[in-house]
């Protein structure tokens, strides 16, 4: 049997089989698998194997809601992928960088509550109702225009805690889907890819997510008694902040706390994260009652009091965690710790959108409050906080700067890439004819494009540090400092100038969140556009959520078990199983074979193509995809594995030796016969009987290749000796 499963495109059942007519023998809608309808003709493939395919397109994207979540959860999502970045799994700096991501995460989700609080609290119920011309028009927030401004602050913080309800309620609604596939583990060794899919997510999740439900409840509970006190605080204020204090301390001793939060049976930390939880959910309620009943009247000169200030610390810390993360992965022993950038660039990349989406938030919202005739922000009480502002214009200087050395970047490494590019077809197309010219052109820049992969290491540790430095400078923003004047002052650069790059950002943050909505809407309705979309979706749902609860959830906790299942129930039964993974799905695959059952494997073999194995995973993740695991990945199948590559692929790539055809393996033994580079395009002249040229075929998948029927029929035949 030949069992296919399709990469991160999301293709259909009758794509991955290329057969017109197939039915479902097993799964269901989200992921299931499929064969050819008997009855018709062809349903066999290369060699007389019985094909199947398992489709899994369907568990990562789903529903338009999942799908949409997407613009949401997106950080979340990347701080969930940083952790798995770290350089090694069984090592004491492993465990720390695991508790930084894990108190970064802890961040972020208190600056999601900053930013929803920022808006009710700070521009509605501070700035906004005490502003006639404000509240001119706007018969729903006119009717609390002449309370005392603690009853305005207690009612529109319903907002905040309503906006940590729903996040608390998506983050909870996952855990029944994958319940059936839990399975028990197989194979021993924290260093290996077998943690992904075979760990029991739910108790670790569920601690998780009590301790930044916490967390959350306390940040709220945090500004309401900040502004409550606004430096005339009271014995009740004063006991109520010290609680408040002390459930974010545990909150974050609670989540570096790796024996506890980690260990896979119930206990004691589970009724200890709920009461944590409950003690939020009730100081809120006390914090509320308290600050509805105060009928002072203070004055609203300024922004909400303290508020500015906490977002720029919070801001600050980010930035202080991310450089303590990248040290900790950097001075890792050997090549490990000169590679391991991977959580400084994820978490500097989470970080810095879920900074720019709530800087965004708020300055929209000023915007829409906003009256009068000069640009909003610089002339209206109801304007954004000085910090965000800050944090708008550090975020414009980094894009700008990060595109600029992407540019210099692309042409100063353009003749090199095109010298490779051209010395490759020039051992594979030595005797081209001169009309062959225009086409050698065009797939020398294509090879040329693809090898520029790898200079995008270098590029996202550049704008990590672009990030980083952005958030730090918000700082300022606690001084009373307009961006425009600072700069004006100390540097020269007009503020006209400065107040527009604010303004751009601004707008340049706009266009990407409502990019990923209308991505993340034709990712759900249209096959062919989540094909492009739903790449950076499916890769970063793969990982499990060991950082922040609130992410989007893992398939792989089902596809994995679920795939593994089915191979040992097919060998079972006395099939031997070719395993034919593209892209993504050879990751699954990889993953799958390291969880088969003792002795299942010795019916296997394994064809990947497209693989982006060693490529990037190994790059990225260390710690789970390193040489050693994939040579144990051979030894499983007993190096029955056929790794098909192409120069012309920007994903994927060679597995242990980059050698040509014809050419001696870099490495020996074994791992030196799993690599089969693929000659792309087949031919550069017009064949006979044809109007144009081969296709170049690059990271597509490529089963309708003879060289991939090839393949098929060598592994199968081998297959059957060893039946």
């Amino acid at each position: 049997m030949e069992l296919r499963v399709h990469g991160a495109s999301g293709a259909s059942a009758e794509q991955v089989l290329d057969r017109p007519n197939v039915r479902q023998v097993a799964g269901d809608h989200s992921g299931g698998f499929y064969r050819p309808r008997p009855g018709y003709p062809d349903t066999t493939g290369p060699g007389g194997v019985v094909l199947e395919a398992y489709r899994w397109s369907e568990l990562p994207s789903g529903t338009a809601v999942r799908t949409l979540s997407l613009v949401f959860l997106l950080p979340f999502m990347l701080c969930n992928v940083a952790l798995w970045m770290r350089p090694v799994s069984s090592d004491r700096r492993a465990a720390t960088v695991k508790g930084l991501c894990r108190v970064l995460a802890l961040t972020l989700t208190a600056l999601y509550v900053l930013a929803v609080a920022g808006v009710a609290l700070d521009l509605i119920a501070w700035k906004c109702m005490a502003a006639p011309q404000c509240l001119a028009g706007r018969s729903w927030l006119s009717w609390l225009g002449g309370r005392p401004v603690g009853l305005r602050l207690a009612v529109l913080a319903l907002v905040p805690a309503a906006a940590i309800g729903l996040v608390w309620w998506l983050g909870a609604r996952p855990e029944r889907m994958f319940a059936s596939f839990r399975t028990p583990p197989t194979v021993a060794g924290p260093h290996q890819l077998t943690a992904v899919g075979q760990w029991d997510q739910a108790p670790l999740v569920g601690r998780l997510r009590a301790i930044h439900v916490a967390a959350a409840f306390a940040t709220l509970d945090a500004v309401l008694l900040t502004a409550h006190a606004d430096g005339r605080a009271s014995p009740a204020t004063l006991t109520l902040g010290i609680l408040t204090g002390a459930v974010l301390v545990a909150c974050v001793v609670l989540v570096c706390a790796h024996p506890l939060i980690d260990q896979p049976a119930a206990g004691p930390i589970d009724r200890m994260t709920r009461i944590l939880r409950t003690l939020a959910c009730v100081l809120t309620v006390v914090v509320l009652a308290m600050v509805a009943a105060d009928p002072a009247r203070p004055s609203v000169d300024g922004g909400l009091p303290g508020y500015g200030v906490s977002v720029a610390r919070l801001f600050l810390a980010q930035t202080c965690l991310l450089i303590v993360v990248w040290g900790v992965a950097r001075w890792a022993p050997g090549r490990v710790g000169r590679r391991a950038s991977g959580p400084l660039v994820f978490g500097a990349v989470a970080t810095g959108l879920a900074v720019a989406f709530s800087a965004e938030l708020v300055y929209r919202v000023a915007d829409l409050l906003a009256s009068g005739d000069g640009p909003a922000g610089d002339r209206m009480a109801t304007g954004p906080p000085l910090t965000y502002k800050w944090t708008i214009f550090g975020f414009f200087v980094a894009v700008v700067t990060a595109a600029a050395v992407a540019a210099v970047v692309a042409v100063v490494s353009r003749p090199a890439r095109h010298r490779a590019a051209a010395a490759a077809l020039a051992r594979d197309f030595p005797d081209a004819p001169p009309e062959a010219g225009p086409r050698l052109r065009q797939v020398e820049k294509v090879i040329a494009r693809a090898r520029f992969t790898e200079r995008l290491a270098p590029l996202a540790l550049t704008y990590a540090w672009l990030a980083g430095f952005g958030m730090a400078t918000s700082a300022i923003g606690m001084f009373a400092v307009n961006p425009g004047e600072a700069l004006d002052r100390s540097l020269g650069i007009p503020a006209g100038l400065v107040n527009f790059g604010i303004h751009f950002g601004s707008w340049v943050i706009a266009a990407l969140v409502l990019g990923l909505v209308l991505g993340g809407i034709f990712a759900y309705r249209t096959a062919e556009f989540r094909r492009y979309v739903g790449v950076l979706w499916d890769l970063g749902t793969f990982w499990p959520r060991a950082a922040h609860p609130f992410g989007p959830p893992c398939y792989a906790e089902r596809t994995v078990p679920e795939l593994s299942r089915r191979i040992a129930w097919l060998t079972g039964q006395g099939h031997a199983v070719l395993l034919t993974g593209h892209s993504h799905g050879s990751v699954l695959l990889a993953a799958t074979v390291l969880q088969l059952p003792p002795g299942a494997g010795d019916r296997v073999a394994l064809l990947t193509y497209g693989s982006p194995l060693r490529r990037l995973y190994s790059r990225w993740f260390p710690a789970y995809v390193g040489e050693e695991v994939l040579r144990e990945v051979g030894e499983r199948v007993g190096w029955r594995w056929i790794n098909l590559w192409r120069d012309t692929d920007p994903i994927g790539g060679w597995m242990f030796s980059p050698h040509r055809p014809g050419e001696p393996p870099t490495v020996y033994g074994p791992a030196g016969t799993v690599d089969r580079r693929l000659r792309d395009p087949s031919d550069v002249v017009v064949p006979p009987g044809n109007s144009v040229p081969p296709p170049i075929v690059g990271h597509w998948p490529g089963e309708f290749d003879p060289r991939f029927a090839k393949a098929v029929r060598e592994l199968a035949d081998r297959l059957r000796r060893t039946a």
